[in-house]
């Protein structure tokens, strides 16, 4: 080893040295000044809390002077700015290497917290200590020593270079001369495709679109790792399988045909450079299914012959299912308008039946008091009496499609109207109509009460009744269910179902059913094909639709011809209770004696609704919001019972929840609680040792048994 390459190695180690120092110099400088402004927080709480804006203001520009920071400000939790200080600017030399950014500005920031809480923050911009300066001279002056050896060296070199070439002979140097040319043009072709390749790599590896290629059979030859994103598979699991597995056989027909024609068109015009663009239908790992625009064009070789394919294939399905929701959001607009401007047409028009048929119900019975008996007259009167009567009917139902028949708003019981409609006389006449019809009646044992008409909700039900018995002329069943619904996701059918509590009334017939064309018609007043006469004047739907419009309800119909139809109907749910309700649970009998009890549930209305139950059951009530948050609640407290949802989002389920819980506290007690029916999950979770199943909405009485019920076989344990 030389002299002077030892030197060298001397010198790279010193640098080396030196910057290992400077690096754990700046560490400690960044953790002080961290540590200062961290104490300044501290400092400056209480006079942030008591709002002190002078105070914090006077100590900002003692510690903003004697720490040499450029800016102190103070924000409140909010982002609100609470105080705001500048300090000296940078002078001499520091000011030069910070302006040109060899002395970086360091931006600090801390808490400010009261009691344990955060109520703002404070933020700093600092200059660190000027052994930056002696660092950066250090560097640029040993940089400054080795670009000169370096360029020395290289001068020498040079000459000594010089001096053999010209010792060398005119050919030899024409040819080295050319073979460095050669190199050189070498070394630029490769380059430049180098920078092909990574471009062309970073453009297929980070659009969403998946580019493949093929070869004239039809077997991939590359595609893009972003098909894992879109499809699932990885690509070379992909570039293993056969075209056939993954578009289902529809589109792989599609695409066969297609890949054919081009070819053969491409044969007559001896012209093989065009692209297709076609929808095709692709399988995605999980055995889904997503809706993709393919473009596909041939790769041709030298000869303008088609050599394999080049393609790109587009997840269009978010917009397929948007265009689609946007279309049925569009229809469910224009029937909405459709049948307001009916409603108020058909107002307008029960106004003046009103005002004409005032005369024609009140006066009969005025001239068959006057009239002798045995009268020839009497049986007319009666005609014109009853038919007076039958108008103020139609003109009630026209009232009510104009939205303007609910005057009253009261609690009730829907089980409780069912049972009293089939004890009516109405009733009872309909199933003389139809003796072949048989009517089941399925009614939720507790159902929650809902607010509205009774008049119109009787009307409601009958209509429904009387519209399933004409759909079945020959004969059939009827079946009339209610139940009690919470959905916490909204529902896309004939109407939007926004997520909620509701009671449902269902209808559900086996008769004709109702073609699509129809569908969309059935609520218009007088569109009807029944018989006229027996089945009424062509407003019962219209009336049912004016009726749960007015009750704020939705309306859900599912049919097709010869399958039957079922009507849905969903009313909000009411938890007041009905004025005159018959003897039920005392709550004395469920009520508890100050036990904890922690509410887990995704959504605030549930935990607030959940809460305000226990409450006045007499718990003690704790709410979070996930099951993350629970875990993180039973580790720093202690409750005798927890209420879990199974289904929350984002987060961990339920499921997960449980499990995670009792492996930390064995012996914790717990009731799941859902608005969808008992799955797998709540069965696997009851396994684990979670108590009963409570079904959504939350009752006072079904959950106080609930919880009473827990508690006890936590006391026998």
């Amino acid at each position: 080893m030389t002299h002077k390459t030892f030197s060298l190695i001397i010198a790279i180690l010193l640098t080396i040295a030196f910057c290992g120092f400077i690096m754990i110099y700046e560490n400690r400088a960044m953790a002080t000044a961290q540590s200062r402004i961290d104490t300044h927080a501290r400092i400056i709480e209480d006079a942030m809390w008591n709002y002190n804006h002078q105070g914090i203001h006077e100590y900002l520009k003692l510690a903003a002077f004697s720490d040499h920071y450029e800016s102190l400000a103070v924000h409140h939790q909010n982002g609100e700015l609470f105080q705001e200080i500048y300090g000296e600017p940078a002078a001499g030399l520091d000011r030069f290497l910070a302006a040109v950014n060899l002395i970086p500005r360091v931006k600090l920031s801390a808490r400010v917290k009261h009691q344990g809480e955060t109520i703002g923050w404070m933020q700093a911009v600092g200059v660190p200590e000027t052994i930056y300066m002696h660092a950066y001279v250090f560097f640029a002056l040993t940089m400054v020593f080795v670009i000169v050896q370096l360029y020395l060296r290289l001068l020498k070199s040079k000459s000594r270079l010089e001096e053999r070439v010209r010792e060398r002979t005119a050919e030899v140097t024409a040819s080295n001369l050319e073979l460095k040319l050669e190199i050189e043009e070498r070394a630029r072709a490769e380059e430049a495709l180098r920078t092909s390749e990574q471009k062309h790599r970073l453009l297929s590896e980070n659009i969403s679109d998946i580019i493949w290629t093929m070869d004239l059979e039809m077997n991939y030859t590359y595609i893009s790792p972003v098909v894992a994103k879109v499809q699932g598979w990885e690509p070379a699991e992909l570039e293993k399988m056969g075209i056939e597995s993954v578009l289902t056989p529809a589109s792989l027909e599609k695409a066969r045909q297609i890949f054919a024609e081009q070819m053969a068109l491409g044969e007559r015009t001896k012209n093989y450079n065009r692209s297709s663009t076609m929808e095709l239908e692709l399988y995605r790992k999980n055995g889904s299914t997503i809706i993709c625009e393919v473009t596909a064009s041939f790769m041709v070789d030298e000869n303008g012959q088609p050599a394999g394919i080049l393609g790109v294939t587009r997840d269009i399905s978010e917009r397929r299912m948007a265009e689609r929701e946007k279309a049925d959001l569009q229809r469910q607009l224009e029937r909405s308008k459709k049948m307001e401007s009916l409603g108020v047409l058909a107002g307008g028009v029960a106004h003046d039946l009103n005002n004409v048929l005032s005369g024609i119900v009140s006066y009969p019975d005025l001239l068959l008091m006057d009239l002798p008996e045995g009268s020839p007259l009497s049986a007319p009167i009666e005609t014109i009496k009853e038919s007076g009567q039958k108008a103020a009917t139609i003109v009630q139902d026209l009232l009510t499609l104009a939205r303007r028949g609910v005057s009253t708003s009261e609690v009730l019981d829907l089980n409780r109207l069912i049972e009293a409609q089939q004890r009516s006389a109405e009733y009872k006449k309909l199933l003389s109509y139809y003796p072949d019809i048989r009517v089941s009646f399925h009614l939720a044992a507790e159902l929650p009460n809902i607010k509205g008409s009774s008049v119109h909700l009787n009307k409601t039900i009958m209509n429904l009744i009387s519209n399933a018995a004409e759909a079945q002329p020959n004969g059939g069943d009827i079946i009339v269910t209610t139940e009690n619904l919470y959905m916490d996701r909204d529902l896309r059918g004939y109407d939007t179902v926004n997520a909620g509590e509701y009671v449902r009334l269902r209808v559900k017939d086996h008769g004709e059913g109702i073609s699509e064309t129809d569908l969309d018609h059935i609520f218009e007043p007088f569109y009807t094909k029944k018989k006229m006469g027996r089945s009424g004047t062509g407003l019962g739907l219209a009336v049912v639709w004016g009726t749960v419009q007015d009750h704020e309800g939705y309306i859900n119909v599912h049919s097709r011809p010869g399958e039957g139809t079922v009507f849905d109907l969903f009313f909000p749910l009411s938890r007041e209770a009905v004025e005159e309700k018959a003897p039920g649970l005392s709550l004395a009998a469920i009520q508890g004696g100050g036990e904890a009890v922690l509410v887990v549930d995704d959504m605030a209305s549930q935990r607030k609704i959940a809460a305000h139950l226990l409450q006045r059951l007499n718990y003690t009530p704790y709410t979070v919001d996930s099951g993350e948050s629970a875990v993180a609640f039973l580790e720093a407290h202690t409750v005798d019972l927890v209420v879990l949802d199974m289904i929350m989002a984002p987060g961990i389920d339920g499921l997960e929840t449980w499990r995670r819980i009792i492996k930390r506290h064995p012996r914790q007690r717990a009731i799941i609680a859902s608005g969808y029916a008992e799955t797998e999950k709540v069965r696997t979770a009851q396994q684990l040792g979670a108590g009963e199943y409570l079904k959504k909405p939350y009752m006072i009485d079904s959950l106080g048994k609930a919880v009473k019920n827990a508690l006890a076989l936590t006391r026998r344990q």
